[in-house]
């Protein structure tokens, strides 16, 4: 096997320290707003924010007038991406079927698809106002069914960005705030004298709020845990080329100064033609001094000798967003097994993915495909089974099995669940604190 690379990023043990940084970091601000509630919040939102009020829920009157100063154009955008995730959300949630079956004679298993009760949606604004995560969180959430779901937000250039909040109202947010960061994850998460607790976290967030999501989880579910933005071009000569390779790679670089950007190809002209190109855009992106930081740091050129071996490299990157260009793109969709989202052909690409074609944007990171996909209608839904048996008979059978199986382990009270059924439905003397007989049953 051959993998060389042009380019490599920052060593692993080198983020490792960073990210042990935030922990500590967040660690002290989540007991703080634990112990102090909106004290701690409204410091917090003074200091981060720089935004302080009363209360950070937005009023109707309010929300009504912050949308006012959206163009009618801007409007149209927004219901035009927030209908495509809707609709796309609608198609998953159909496919998600309650089920009751009759297993044995006289015994009924199912299970129902129940969403979530409350949720807190997660919206970023720090350097960009990050609109389209609020379709993707608050409207996917009120597909679900989701009965409350209260949307955070930090104020944008010091007070509410317009499209974010039209964004979180149109959604179906029940509750909007302008709150960000830790405080926002941490109010929703743990409840103040002010905000009630939600039962769920979602939304990306910079490398703070990933790490507080991941420090509440337990107490609260989170929609997966999350880390800065990454890209994966897998792409050969047949399909694309260095001005398409470089635009897709520092389109998504300039989401902060440590997004990943990888470039996996076979062949080394494209590469070393995409690494030329991404220099000279860099000189005329207006996002460049981000860009250029997460390309230095953490950008990479991998050749590989065949697609088998760009395969197995790409499974173990697990990049969050992957676009494949190549001449076998329905081949790479076949075997690929961990990655966050797949962008098919050069005609697709992730900046459409992120805001408009309908499929979530929030995936998982850091290697976090390899078990998890990405936020969508099902996260919002909890499925719980049941059980009912409605026959003596079945009770009788499935207790003796049962009383037998519990001895097993050891379990004596679980045994006696078993065996009291099988004493009173079926008429079997069963001594106290033994399993059950093992009797012939007709065929």
């Amino acid at each position: 096997m051959s993998v060389t690379y042009l380019k490599a990023g920052k060593p692993a043990a080198d983020r490792a320290e960073e990210d042990a940084q935030v922990a500590g970091a967040v660690a002290a601000t989540l007991k703080d707003i634990e112990t102090r509630g909106d004290v701690a919040v409204r410091e917090l939102a003074n200091k981060f924010d720089r935004y302080d009020r009363e209360t950070y829920r937005l009023t109707d009157a309010e929300i009504e007038e912050i949308i006012a100063q959206v163009t009618p154009q801007e409007m149209a955008d927004l219901k035009f991406a927030q209908a495509q995730v809707r609709n796309f959300a609608q198609a998953q949630r159909d496919s998600m079927l309650d089920i009751e079956v009759e297993t044995l004679p006289g015994v009924i298993l199912g299970h129902k698809n129940i969403p979530v009760q409350s949720v807190g949606c997660y919206v970023p604004g720090g350097k960009f106002p990050m609109v389209a995560s609020a379709h993707m969180s608050v409207a996917t959430a009120s597909v679900a069914g989701v009965p409350r779901i209260i949307a955070c937000t930090p104020p944008f250039n010091g007070v509410p960005n317009p499209a974010v909040i039209a964004a979180m109202h149109l959604g179906g947010a029940h509750e909007i705030y302008v709150l960000g960061g830790i405080q926002a994850v941490g109010a929703m998460a743990l409840g103040t004298e002010t905000i009630d607790p939600v039962h769920l976290l979602v939304g990306p967030g910079n490398a703070y709020v990933a790490e507080a999501k991941r420090q509440l989880f337990g107490r609260v579910g989170i929609d997966l845990f999350a880390g800065p933005t990454e890209t994966m071009i897998i792409a050969d000569e047949t399909a694309a080329d260095a001005e398409l390779c470089a635009t897709d790679l520092l389109g998504q670089a300039e989401h902060g100064y440590n997004s990943p950007c990888v470039l996996l190809t076979n062949s080394e002209k494209l590469a070393r033609a995409t690494m030329a190109e991404v220099e000279r855009i860099l000189t005329i992106l207006p996002t460049a001094d981000t860009a250029r930081k997460s390309w230095e740091d953490y950008g990479e050129v991998i050749v590989c000798d065949t697609y088998d071996e760009m395969l197995t490299v790409a499974d173990d990157i697990a990049s969050e967003h992957v676009q494949v260009m190549t001449d076998r793109d329905d081949w790479f969709l076949e075997h690929m097994t961990c990655y966050g989202a797949l962008f098919l052909g050069p005609r697709t690409n992730v900046a459409n993915g992120d805001k408009v074609i309908g499929t979530n944007h929030t995936l998982p990171t850091k290697k976090a495909g390899r078990y998890t996909g990405g936020l969508w209608v099902g996260k919002f839904l909890k499925t719980h089974s049941y059980q009912r048996v409605l026959t003596d008979e079945a009770a009788t059978m499935v207790g003796e099995y049962g009383s037998r199986l519990c001895m097993l382990e050891g379990f004596v009270g679980h045994a006696e669940q078993c065996n009291i059924r099988v004493r009173r439905y079926g008429g079997i003397n069963v001594p106290y604190g033994e399993g059950a007989p093992y009797r012939e049953k007709a065929e």
